[in-house]
């Protein structure tokens, strides 16, 4: 059975679709089987990975629905991954399954029929807490959080933390933080170091030894369709990538699944919530990645 990570943030432009996208990449450079979905209406890692997010056949939208089989929906790319495509249609999708029963089960119940076929499932999430969010945090072992080296690094992490809790709490038990990722670091950047330190400092080692760094190839890698890997491999980027990837390789070897989970607290400065334990919002979304 492969291991489901989300990859998310709720505070956009910190580099999600960009991770989701290239570690699937050096992911399947390392020879494992990889499924990306796509779960973003926005369809960033669809065009990303060289797949016309406005030809495609069907889509996340179509399977999420259950009009068309997931495995009729899931296309190859050139980076020897697989994507389940995703679109606008998503945000159709969302609202006509407010009303359904077990609504944030629907892709925990529609990975389980292909994941037999992977070593990895990737799921690349809105930057906004909605309820494709939720189910992908639902279907998910594992949430990968890249954190921008950059001032507000923390904004909307704590926000984050508390969502992963709740899920954990009524919707997914066994729900891990599977890292915290530093994305867009800049090593002559005082700031970045500082705001380095303050991550590993609070969250230990819940961040990544991977570090990401700011890199002119890595921006634009997603204007060709190309993952970092296809694009220029030898770039600061891709060699980054590539060092995550054997990184969550390792921690998949050493994982126990006996092992308790664990909660990781937000910053001390973060607002406290009440005693009356945590609590399920979905805002508007904020598609700003």
């Amino acid at each position: 059975m492969a291991r489901i990570i989300a990859v998310a943030n709720q505070k956009g432009g910190v580099g999600k679709t960009t991770t989701a996208v290239n570690l699937a990449a050096a992911l399947a450079a390392a020879k494992r089987k990889v499924l990306l979905v796509d779960f973003d209406p926005q369809g960033n890692a669809t065009m990303a990975s060289g797949i016309n997010k406005r030809e495609i056949k069907a889509s996340g939208c179509e399977v999420l629905l259950e009009e068309v089989e997931i495995g009729a929906a899931i296309v190859p790319t050139d980076a020897h991954y697989d994507l389940l495509p995703g679109n606008g249609d998503l945000t159709a999708a969302e609202l006509k399954l407010m009303d359904a029963l077990a609504r944030e089960h629907r892709l925990k119940e529609l990975l389980a029929k292909v994941s037999a076929n992977y070593h990895t499932i990737l799921i690349d999430c809105p930057p906004s807490l909605n309820l494709l969010t939720l189910n992908a945090l639902t279907a998910a072992d594992g949430v990968l959080i890249p954190v921008q080296c950059e001032y507000f690094a923390l904004e909307g992490l704590s926000s984050l933390l508390d969502t992963v809790k709740a899920v954990r709490h009524r919707l997914n038990p066994t729900l891990e933080i599977e890292g915290l990722l530093r994305t867009m670091y800049d090593v002559r950047n005082n700031l970045g170091n500082e705001v380095s330190a303050q991550l590993t400092q609070h969250f230990g080692d819940k961040v990544l030894r991977s570090i990401i760094p700011r890199n002119v190839r890595l921006a634009e890698a997603p204007s060709h369709g190309q993952p970092i890997h296809l694009y220029d491999r030898s770039s600061r980027g891709a060699i980054a990538y590539i060092g995550l990837a054997g990184e969550i390789i390792r921690r998949e070897r050493a994982l126990t699944r006996t092992d308790p989970v664990e909660d990781i607290e937000p910053p001390a400065a973060a607002p406290a919530h009440g005693d009356s334990g945590p609590t399920l919002k979905a805002p508007a979304a904020n598609h700003q990645e």
